[in-house]
């Protein structure tokens, strides 16, 4: 799945409008089983994310003419990359 593309009702098959309105009752709480010492030892905290990369990208501005940028985008998605990989092998 895109990260910049929210996820659709329909891969979620779920109703949330449903979930949502759900008004837990007393009952419900009971079936739910006691948190011991044992559970919170098990328990991992996952942070969402990407991974720290070693070679991090600073943000530059950049001003370029027109064609050129055209021209680069023309080349269709990942431009950027190819053009930072370009411009890094002129050293």
């Amino acid at each position: 799945m895109n990260a910049n593309k929210p996820a659709s009702r329909r891969s979620l098959k779920s109703d949330l409008a449903r979930v949502d309105a759900h008004v837990v009752k007393k009952s419900e709480y009971e079936e739910l089983p006691e948190l011991t010492e044992e559970m919170l030892a098990r328990a991992k905290v996952n942070k969402g994310g990407r991974p720290v990369s070693s070679n991090p990208r600073k943000l530059l501005s950049l001003r370029l003419p027109a064609d050129v940028i055209e021209r680069w985008k023309a080349t269709g998605p990942g431009w950027q990359t190819r053009m930072a990989e370009r411009l890094s092998k002129v050293r």
